[in-house]
């Protein structure tokens, strides 16, 4: 591998790494959003010097809400 090769790959994942930072900065201003990770079913334990959270309300929904928005854009790609 060359260093042209190197430098295009390292140039694709700093302009993905970009892209998903701005669409996380966009995400994280939609209102319904911004409850991730305090929904009913969502644990946490707390106690001294120890802390544990799972998320799995929240990623029940992330997941739900990710397969919705995913087979849309495959539907409108795949039309004839």
């Amino acid at each position: 591998m060359d260093m042209n090769q190197i430098g295009r790959i390292l140039l694709i994942v700093g302009i993905g790494i970009s892209i998903v930072g701005g669409l996380l900065m966009l995400i994280s201003r939609i209102p319904f959003l911004q409850n991730l990770g305090q929904l009913p079913g969502d644990i946490r334990v707390e106690t001294q010097g120890f802390t544990c959270f799972m998320p799995v309300a929240s990623m029940i929904f992330l997941s739900i809400l990710l397969t919705i928005i995913v087979n849309i854009i495959i539907r409108l790609i795949n039309r004839p």
